[in-house]
């Protein structure tokens, strides 16, 4: 006859040390759970691209309301550009809005770019050349205009097929004639559908996109990560929506230490 008078015994002490060995995987699996910013910041340092936005990202100001100011039409511009992205119209409705009051001309734009040079926002010339050294590809995705965001590259040695933007239409005789409407940035959702077409295209598996404003945060699905900027402007609507917000790129280059150390 088998002795089975310890059996309760065994079995309590069988689920003791099963109970402590669930509680130390989960205590495990608790310390491994990455919280929404540093998932992203994980995304960041292993990106196998990045898209910036330019105005008031790339660049410490928002090129239309420059333009705006420039042919006399500042004020009433200025007014839709925070209206556009704080999210308060859709994107190609602002766009048609504030070109329809500025109406630039060929002469107008050439002139712009001559007197008004880019200033860039402090860091990013690192922060860019520090992606490229990595082997990142570096897109500029911007709601602004084709013609003002070719200086931009060409200062971050962003080649301009890495440009998506929107393009101004001129008469033959070089008044204003409308803007490309065909163009994804034209319109509110157009930055996600580059992000998308980019995935497709070249097969990016960790995109990151960085701005400033809702057309940004919008894009993030299908982004794999949304970075907010603030470095410039602080728009609360898009710092409540990015799990990692920022306001200095250098912010963006130390997490890159941060790795290396790690």
């Amino acid at each position: 006859m088998n002795d089975t008078s310890g059996l309760p015994i065994a079995i309590t002490s069988l689920k003791s040390n099963l109970q402590y060995a669930t509680l130390k995987t989960l205590s495990l699996v608790s310390i491994s759970v990455m919280s929404p910013q540093q998932t992203v910041q994980e995304l960041f340092r292993t990106a196998d691209c990045v898209c910036f936005d330019v105005d008031s990202t790339v660049i410490q100001d928002e090129g239309i309301d420059e333009l705006a100011k420039f042919c006399g039409k500042g004020d009433e511009v200025k007014r839709l550009t925070a209206e556009a992205m704080g999210g308060n119209m859709t994107f190609q409705e602002a766009l048609k809005k504030r070109l329809d009051i500025i109406r630039p001309n060929v002469g107008q734009i050439r002139e712009f770019i001559e007197k008004f040079p880019v200033r860039l926002t402090p860091g990013i010339t690192e922060l860019v050349k520090e992606l490229h050294e990595r082997g990142v590809i570096v897109y500029l995705v911007s709601g602004g205009f084709r013609s003002l965001i070719e200086p931009v590259a060409e200062r971050l040695n962003i080649p301009t097929i890495n440009i998506f933007a929107n393009r101004l239409k001129f008469y033959f005789n070089g008044e204003y004639a409308g803007f490309d409407e065909n163009e994804p940035t034209s319109r509110s959702g157009g930055k996600g559908l580059v992000v998308r077409r980019l995935k497709e295209l070249h097969g990016y598996q960790r995109l990151v996109i960085v701005g400033d404003g809702a057309t940004d945060a919008e894009a993030s699905p299908p982004a794999d990560g949304f970075i907010g900027f603030g470095g410039n402007v602080v728009r609360d609507e898009v710092k409540k929506k990015a799990a990692w917000y920022v306001t200095d790129f250098q912010e963006l280059i130390d997490s890159f230490t941060i790795q290396t150390k790690s």
